[in-house]
């Protein structure tokens, strides 16, 4: 009977040993968009299969910081152990997810450190406000990982700001001048890594989870958080909101419904649909934004002059697509990671840039040469072709009253000798229905005129 409860109670050890799981996220590439979305969905699901411990698989140079921000947050609110592996580098952002996990453990070799804020575009170091608020939230994370029995930090702040300023001097550690990185055996030193690992089963060994005693979980990512990575990417961002812009100018420009607005069309959905699913955008933000696009619409050709509907429109489709790329509950923005903000208006203030730009671009080049040349029509109708004329006799007008027979915005209808005509008001003004006016020029099938007293 002995043999038989020990047989019991070792079958038992075992099955609870199989049932200990732990869940691997990897971050092996430049931490955005993509990064942030894999990782937030790889701590649901860890939750959901209620894990063990979860496992941040890293080698990244770094990226955008408000996406590491968010990956930090996630990291320090998280109810289950995060072990860090530093898998060769962990640099800049990746500094500070490392730091935000409960146990560092780097491979021979690793390094990370250098966590000055810079800019994305040219590598150069961005003014110290930035540094500021990097410094404060390295030692901020440090700081949360709390102190010893002694009361010693179990990782010291001034070491993790020292990785952002060049100026912090720790004796014995890095002079002034110099941002700090932290080698395998440095980090070790002074409390930054728990140990030296090859692979993750060593990571693991150290951490206290035998081999053959844990399930290891990768997370693979769904074709959904593929494609709401990509579409999230701060520069596609801006492409989109620039092909919304411009594709809407365009398709006013033309008659019909054509190939500039369904561009319109699909960058709206493309831009809106990953932000709506992942819970960002919510309904009265796109509808905001659908009407800021009518009001410049109505300003545009109902509206004489450019005014009110004008300036809200403009205002209203700013502040859609910005707040869709906020995180906040009716206004309330508690919980949105500092800085979401500021890089949201520059994502839509850049694309609306790049949309203008592209409006004088292509305004320019369409007609000339190269491919933009077969955007426009520069057959000449010669008569031999089989071409004829048409009656002219508008070109008798100029210099002849008439009667608005329409409100010109400025185009409209107007009537001379008892026929009427389309005609377009000169310098675009505004001329109501029944107002005397004289036709000044003939052009391009149009009569020009201008308001007179009678």
């Amino acid at each position: 009977m002995k043999y038989v409860l020990t047989l019991l109670s070792l079958l038992v050890t075992l099955v609870v040993a199989q049932a200990t799981t732990i869940y691997q996220i990897d971050i092996r590439d430049d931490i955005n968009s993509k990064t942030w979305i894999y990782t937030k969905q790889g701590f649901a699901e860890a939750a959901q299969l209620k894990a063990d411990a979860i496992l941040i698989n890293l080698n990244t140079y770094g990226g955008e910081v408000i996406y590491a921000d968010s990956i930090r947050t996630t990291i320090l609110n998280s109810k289950i152990p995060v072990i860090a592996f530093i898998d060769n580098n962990a640099a800049s952002a990746g500094a500070l997810i490392s730091i935000a996990c409960d146990q560092i453990y780097m491979r021979p070799g690793a390094s990370f450190g250098a966590a000055t804020v810079v800019n994305g575009t040219d590598g150069q170091q961005m003014p110290d406000k930035y540094q500021s608020y990097m410094r404060a939230t390295m030692r901020s994370t440090a700081e949360a990982q709390g102190k010893d029995s002694l009361g010693n930090w179990k990782r010291e702040p001034l070491i993790a700001e020292a990785m952002v300023d060049d100026r912090t001097v720790i004796p014995n550690l890095i002079d002034s001048g110099k941002t700090l990185t932290f080698t395998t055996e440095e980090a070790m030193k002074h409390g930054y890594c728990e140990g030296t690992a090859e692979n993750i089963e060593a990571v693991l060994t150290q951490a206290g989870y035998a081999a053959g005693t844990y399930t290891l979980q990768v997370y693979e990512p769904s074709t959904m958080d593929i494609l709401k990575g990509i579409l999230t990417n701060t520069f596609l961002q801006s492409i989109l909101i620039m092909l919304i812009i411009g594709g809407i100018y365009f398709e006013l420009q033309t008659p019909g419904i054509g190939f500039p607005l369904a561009a319109a069309v699909v960058a709206a959905i493309l831009y809106f649909a990953p932000l709506y699913i992942d819970g960002l955008a919510a309904s009265w933000e796109i509808i905001l934004f659908v009407i800021g696009v009518i009001l410049i619409i109505l300003e545009i050709f109902v509206i004489p002059g450019f005014g009110v509907a004008g300036i809200s429109g403009i205002g209203l489709v700013i502040f859609g697509l910005t707040m869709s790329m906020i995180d906040n509950v009716n206004f309330n923005f508690e919980n949105v990671p500092t800085g979401q903000i500021g890089r949201s208006l520059f994502t839509v203030m850049l694309g609306l840039l790049l949309g203008f730009a592209a409006i004088i671009y292509f305004t320019w080049k369409i007609g000339t040469k190269g491919i933009f040349r077969k955007l426009a029509l520069e057959a000449t109708q010669e008569t031999a072709s089989g071409f004829v004329g048409v009656p002219t006799e508008q070109l008798t007008l100029v210099g002849k009253n008439g009667m608005t027979t329409t409100d010109l915005r400025p185009s409209g209808k107007v009537e001379v000798d008892g026929k009427r005509y389309d005609a377009v008001a000169d310098n675009g003004a505004f001329i109501s229905k029944g107002a005397h006016v004289k036709v000044i020029r003939y052009e391009t099938g149009q009569v020009y005129v201008v308001p007179t007293e009678n």
